[in-house]
């Protein structure tokens, strides 16, 4: 299966690249329409191409999900969401799966909003990065939208490796039951004993023993782990510790009722336990699993992780920008409707100003994403890689400055539980740390930045050397 999102053209008049001799990827402009576009690194305008040129029209498909969806959003999601949080409390252990979830998702099948995240049609809805960024804005507006359309995470990652690398066993064993939404699951890389933002510095182990992988190790902040359907986790181990530094660690499927696995404790963020999914510290004292169990063959984790983060980190930013526009609404209509010393809290303390910024870094942000999923779809994740993480540096920020200011203007009513913002708070400022920390992501952007313009200086100086009189 093809990365997300690109696929080569069947059609007869597709191009192919005069610099690489790649053949064009296809596009999805809609049902039955025909687009294709081709972008070569090779190719000496690539500059031109990858940062100043980008169609930013929602494809006539995109525009059609996005009304069923919003439709479904004001109809069913909203209006449930209540219900689910006081069954949340209601139920006899706070780990428990509020009834209305599952009718709401039931709902959401038949409404064909299901899946929308994967781009393989065999598998989702077919939609590339570009279309369904604006879908999973719209779901970010809502806590329990993503578990309604069944794209949330860290779901949606497990499936998307599922479904790129996992063989035709382990699709039918694991990905058939989280497409159908009966399976939870979780992912369990990051360890509480060596900087994980350094996907080669884990240390825990999936040793190959014969026709078994024996695991032993820890990890920690494994989301989802906590909930009563999480089934199975993928858990990233050293199998080759002598090994090329990309090519030491393994990808393994482990059932959650394996001996050996054990939660150790679920951990609070901010005070919340984040039920009923939760982040957990998981051990795994010797535990075995099958070799088959290893996704793609021993020693590809590192490659899998990097595949697993691109898409993942578009569907976060978006969902991001979807809870900072929540926030905005809210921070809106408290303005205009409360009233300090005579006059409105939008005509005092600069909060036109405040609103104004606002607007404009989530505008900001918000083309920022859709460029680096566009990028995604055209070129690939690799030639993407500093607007992916641009927009992991960027997105969670706004989210986090745009949310702290409708607390702000709340007063000490946006402190408490009566309102969604404090939880929202907490949402973006994880983010800031999920898949990659700030100053990781920083340093990528520099690191490219700086390769590029060296080469740019060396391009240049070649031309003037060329030119000169012998």
């Amino acid at each position: 299966m093809g990365g997300r999102g690109r696929m080569r053209c069947k059609a007869p008049d597709a191009p192919q690249c005069e610099h690489c001799k790649r053949w064009a990827t296809q596009q999805r402009a809609g049902h039955g329409q025909h687009k294709c576009s081709i972008y070569c690194l090779k190719d000496p305008n690539i500059d031109y191409q990858l940062r100043n040129a980008m169609d930013f029209a929602y494809s006539p498909r995109a525009r059609q999900y996005m009304e069923r969806l919003n439709a479904f959003m004001s109809e069913h999601v909203f209006p449930a969401e209540a219900e689910y949080f006081s069954q949340l409390k209601r139920g006899p252990l706070p780990w428990n799966v509020p009834p209305v979830m599952q009718a709401l998702k039931t709902k959401a099948k038949e409404a064909g909003l299901w899946n929308l995240f994967l781009p393989d049609e065999e598998f989702g809805a077919g939609l590339s990065n570009t279309d369904y960024a604006p879908l999973a804005e719209i779901m970010g507006r809502s806590f329990i939208a993503p578990e309604v359309f069944n794209c949330n995470a860290p779901d949606t990652g497990n499936m998307e490796v599922l479904a790129k690398y996992g063989s035709p066993a382990q699709q039918e064993q694991w990905l058939k039951p989280l497409l159908a939404g009966e399976y939870r699951s979780a992912f369990c890389m990051t360890e509480p004993d060596v900087a994980s933002s350094d996907a080669t510095n884990m240390r825990a182990t999936a040793l190959v023993e014969g026709d078994e992988v024996l695991l032993n190790g820890r990890k920690w902040w494994s989301t989802g782990i906590g909930h009563p359907n999480c089934k199975f986790v993928i858990f990233m181990g050293l199998t080759y510790p002598d090994g090329p530094k990309h090519a030491r660690h393994s990808m393994v499927l482990v059932p959650m009722a394996t001996p050996g696995v054990k939660i150790e404790r679920m951990l609070p963020v901010f005070g919340a336990l984040d039920e009923p999914y939760g982040h957990g510290e998981v051990s795994f004292t010797n535990v075995r699993v099958p070799l088959a169990n290893i996704i793609a063959g021993p020693g590809r984790g590192f490659e899998i992780a990097q595949g697993r983060l691109g898409p993942g980190r578009i569907h976060h930013c978006m969902r991001a920008l979807g809870a900072a526009e929540m926030a905005l609404e809210m921070l809106c209509k408290r303005a205009l409707t409360r009233s300090a010393f005579g006059k409105p809290l939008a005509d005092l303390g600069g909060n036109a100003d405040i609103i104004a910024n606002a607007r404009m870094a989530i505008e900001q942000s918000r083309l920022l994403t859709l460029k680096a999923a566009w990028m995604m779809d055209t070129v690939g994740a690799k030639a993407a890689m500093s607007e992916i993480s641009q927009i992991k540096v960027v997105a969670p920020n706004v989210a986090q400055l745009v949310i702290d200011q409708a607390i702000q203007i709340h007063g000490g009513a946006g402190l408490c539980d009566d309102l969604p913002l404090t939880a929202l708070f907490a949402y973006a400022r994880v983010l800031r740390l999920a898949d990659g920390p700030d100053e990781v992501h920083r340093a990528l952007i520099a690191k490219l930045e700086l390769k590029a313009q060296a080469a740019k200086a060396v391009g240049v100086a070649s031309v003037v050397t060329a030119g000169e009189p012998a």
